[in-house]
């Protein structure tokens, strides 16, 4: 069974043709031939000049003969009774009631006047003086017609029938593991119609296999601070202590930590740029970030300066926190934390200086819960930090990346975009 579009759009077509046929037909009806637009009078006032008095047979006949011949045409004259009179060129029909009956003007034959008695003149093309052909012109635009629809056929049916395939591609989503893709066809609209459904069909794969991950992880991840805060409730209700509800307080802040990450991280990823940006001072966010550290002073300094930066204020702190947050978990005072300017770019540098990181480690730390294969449960792992910097600074138009360093630590370098992006 055809689609509804394919119907449309072949209808369409034929509509247009059989419109053309009527339109065409009309005019032809219409046009200069016709005896609507004055050529009864001119016809009437040809025959009564160059016809001879009606009463002379004879001379009648020659005028009819010199005029068939000079212009090829077959002509008779019919009495007022109807009646064949006169014939010059191929026979008429003996009587015009015949030439009436088979609607002559179809078949080659005019009424070209009446003579003063009341007499008329019938002519009919032979071998029409322009070269041409007396044949109805309705046959032939009917012929064009039924051609280009029978040729329309396959070419509707090809494009319909892509936009029907692209459509079953839609429809069978959900219906497997991985998402289907469809066949790009051609160069045209459709084709990148396809195209951009298979990007989408990507994306949507790439995005859902994300937050799959996401969800193990952090499934995996939560478990330890549950079974932590199981444990401490339990004691706390059998003997009360400041130390248990202190242990409470802290693994309920981490997993409110943990939950925040994945809902940002899930935000993010929906985003193609900040949703709101405004000229931000980096040096003024890493020293204020620095400030809530709670290390001491000489454990942790900002230096440097440079242009503001185009973003949202509240994700940068963000990436600057976690950077510094990193560094006091996984490595060891003293913290190093500078701004500088590199061309069209801001880099924001924080340098540890605790043992380093695993060795092959320097890509998958930006992974979201990478743990190394040497690290222990209680040691944990990178969780979502170093994951959400990098989204931030890609949400940027920046990058985050793992500096070499020669003594033992590691430094992070974030490069942004100054100026309006």
């Amino acid at each position: 069974m055809r689609s509804r579009l394919f119907w449309k759009v072949y209808l369409t077509i034929i509509a247009s043709l059989v419109l053309l046929l009527v339109a065409g037909t009309m005019i032809w009806r219409l046009g200069p031939g016709g005896d609507d637009l004055g050529w009864d009078e001119r016809r009437q006032h040809f025959v009564a000049t160059y016809f001879s008095e009606p009463g002379d047979r004879q001379a009648l006949a020659g005028d009819a003969a010199r005029l068939a011949q000079a212009l090829r045409l077959d002509i008779g004259i019919y009495d007022a009774d109807g009646a064949l009179i006169i014939s010059a060129g191929d026979p008429l029909p003996a009587e015009i009631a015949a030439i009436e009956r088979r609607r002559g003007l179809e078949r080659g034959y005019f009424m070209a006047g009446r003579l003063d008695d009341g007499s008329r003149v019938v002519a009919r093309f032979d071998d029409p003086a322009d070269g041409g052909n007396s044949r109805n012109p309705f046959i032939a635009i009917a012929i064009a017609a039924i051609v280009i629809g029978i040729g329309a056929w396959p070419l509707v049916r090809s494009l319909t029938g892509r936009l029907e395939r692209l459509r079953g591609g839609v429809e069978s989503w959900g219906d497997a593991a991985r998402l289907p893709r469809v066949a790009v066809e051609g160069r045209d609209e459709i084709a990148a119609l396809a195209t951009g459904f298979n990007r989408a069909a990507e994306r949507i794969e790439s995005l859902i296999e994300a937050h799959r991950s996401l969800l193990a992880n952090a499934s995996h991840e939560l478990r330890s601070p549950l079974a932590r805060l199981r444990m401490a409730v339990e004691r706390q209700a059998a003997q009360p202590s400041e130390a248990l509800q202190a242990e409470i307080v802290r693994n309920l802040a981490e997993m409110d930590e943990l939950v925040g990450e994945i809902l940002l991280a899930s935000r993010l990823e929906r985003l193609d740029a900040p949703e709101s940006t405004e000229p931000v001072d980096l040096l003024g966010l890493a020293a204020e970030e620095a400030a809530r550290a709670d290390l001491p002073e000489e454990a942790i300094s900002v230096t440097g300066a440079c242009r503001p930066v185009s973003g949202d204020a509240r994700l940068l702190r963000r990436m600057i926190g976690n950077l510094i947050l990193n560094a006091t978990r996984h490595g060891a005072p003293p913290i190093e934390i500078s701004v500088t300017e590199d061309g069209a770019n801001a880099i924001i540098r924080i340098r540890d200086h605790g043992p380093g990181l695993p060795e092959g480690s320097a890509e998958r730390i930006f992974e979201p819960f990478f743990r190394p294969q040497s690290a222990s449960e209680a040691a944990g792992g990178w969780g979502l930090g170093l994951a959400l910097v990098r989204q931030i600074a890609e949400k940027h138009g920046g990058s985050v990346t793992l500096e070499d360093t020669a003594d033992p630590g590691a430094a992070f370098a974030v490069r942004l975009p100054t100026g309006t992006r």
